[in-house]
């Protein structure tokens, strides 16, 4: 596994371009960290199993607590 990057550089990364999500059902998603994150919270709120959020040239890779620690950083609910 990649390693991991702290809350503090998460956030520093919000507005970089080339993060992916990879979903369900051929649903992936592509752009900034803040469009690949609202794309996961999207896909969680509806129930849906919201996929993998990757760094697509570095390969970093969120946990769930990250993810729902960067939500809370853009204001979405949890």
């Amino acid at each position: 596994m990649a390693d991991k990057l702290s809350d503090d550089e998460l956030v520093g990364l919000v507005k970089t371009p080339g993060w992916g999500l990879t979903g369900k059902d051929d649903k992936a998603s592509t752009g900034t960290l803040e469009d690949v994150l609202k794309a996961h919270h999207q896909m969680h709120r509806s129930g849906e199993s919201p996929g993998l959020i990757k760094q697509l040239e570095t390969s970093i890779e969120l946990d769930m607590l990250q993810i729902e620690m960067m939500w809370r950083y853009l204001g979405l609910p949890v």
